[in-house]
């Protein structure tokens, strides 16, 4: 980069950003390339690599811290500010306004039977994610055999999720690579002035999560549930917003009866509709349960809740640890301890891909020292060639998600009015 760009440079170029990032991680990176690499030359490709495998050892969506490094690299704390918050807030506003539509509308027998499209949708979806990341991930036996054991301890009820990361983590730190991950970083800051950066920014930005956090906690009800819940989430939401639906389901369904399973499935599906990351799925569920708990007042207040708990750690986590990505990027126990924590999450996603599968695909379940199992009888015709579809649409054909999405919503809803 020859010189910093002028904030009303990072304004504009970041704003196009945040209202086209549509269709995942993936496109995001590439859209970012594209804008800081190739049309305005302000990063270097190395950097940009750097950043991103930085990003990659963080909980949080990575495609959002991304685009917060960036900003931080260009133009300091104010600069990642800005980046960041217009990678999110574009989609949050649109969140808001499906939540709501759906919270009112959603139960109408005809958007509901639309809605049997949108789940078909998000099976091949999440199957697609599942396909990309196990060819990246599964390249040694002992990644391989993560992925299962992940799979396996969740689908069966062994271990949560959060158990699961930081087991993969631990194994990944203590177990030794031969072949540690070389990515080129930008050169570090001096020791003294990058642990001052960083903990100004613990100090700052670890406040703003904690308080509103504790106030919270002290006045009780639903929004001290919100808050904590979701804060969790921020902490352990390695592998993004497919890794953390099972959990979420498990919490949000089972312990605290906010959502249905058929909701879940809608959240997921309406938030591939907006532009930003994909875990703005926390965003909607917080908005639909507050919703069911106490009407639209306080469905806003809830979605605020967990947007505030989902997204200001990751200002924190980029804030503090920017300063020493050089240094970190080259220790090779962190990043085998990536590589583990990547296997695990395919182990996640397999467990979401085919626990979302059942419960589309046949009305009732039974439970097993296996996990939950399809009784046969009660197989769904219609759910089953709505998901064939969506298969052949994403998978055979490689639709874009937006038209694989159009499409089962207008299957399904002829369908129903058939």
């Amino acid at each position: 980069m020859s010189h910093a760009p002028h904030i009303t440079q990072i304004l504009k170029v970041f704003a196009r950003i945040g209202f086209l990032s549509f269709g995942g991680p993936a496109a995001q990176i590439g859209l970012m390339h594209q804008e800081l690499v190739e049309r305005t030359g302000w990063l270097k490709e190395k950097e940009l690599l750097g950043a991103l495998s930085f990003c990659m050892l963080l909980p949080g969506p990575e495609a959002m811290q991304l685009a917060t490094f960036c900003g931080w690299k260009l133009r300091g704390t104010l600069g990642g500010l800005i980046a960041g918050a217009l990678f999110v807030l574009p989609g949050a506003v649109l969140i808001f306004g499906l939540a709501i539509s759906y919270a009112l509308y959603g139960a109408m027998p005809l958007v509901a039977a639309a809605f049997v499209g949108v789940k078909a949708a998000v099976v091949a979806i999440v199957l697609q994610a599942l396909l990309n990341l196990s060819r990246k991930v599964l390249t040694k036996n002992i990644n391989v055999a993560v992925a299962l054991l992940s799979f396996v301890s969740l689908y069966a009820g062994l271990m949560p999720f959060p158990a699961v990361i930081f087991l993969a983590a631990a194994i990944g730190f203590l177990w030794p690579s031969d072949d540690p991950i070389q990515v080129p970083a930008s050169p570090a800051q001096s020791g003294a002035s990058a642990m001052q950066e960083s903990l100004k920014a613990i100090l700052v930005w670890g406040s703003l999560w904690a308080i509103p956090v504790f106030l919270l906690f002290l006045q009780g009800g639903f929004l001290k549930e919100v808050a904590l819940f979701f804060s969790q989430l921020a902490i352990v939401s390695f592998g993004g917003a497919y890794a953390l639906l099972a959990y979420m389901v498990q919490i949000v369904v089972q312990d605290y009866g906010w959502l249905t399973t058929d909701q879940m499935m809608d959240a997921l599906g309406l938030a591939e509709t907006t532009p930003g990351p994909l875990i703005l799925v926390t965003q909607f569920v917080a908005t639909l349960s507050g919703h069911g708990q106490g009407g639209v007042a306080l469905a806003l207040a809830a979605g605020a809740v967990a947007l505030w708990c989902t997204f200001i750690p990751c200002f924190l986590w980029i804030f503090a640890g920017a300063p020493h990505v050089a240094r970190i990027l080259s220790e090779p126990r962190l990043s085998h301890a990536l590589a583990l924590i990547s296997a695990a999450v395919l182990g996640v996603i397999a467990n979401l891909s085919l626990w979302l599968t059942v419960n589309l695909l046949f009305a009732q379940l039974k439970s097993s020292i296996v996990g939950p199992v399809p009784i046969l009888s009660s197989f769904d015709t219609t759910a089953g060639a709505l998901t064939a579809l969506a298969l052949l649409a994403l998978l055979i054909l490689r639709l874009p998600l937006l038209v694989t999405l159009s499409l089962c919503t207008a299957a399904s809803t002829f369908l129903a009015l058939l």
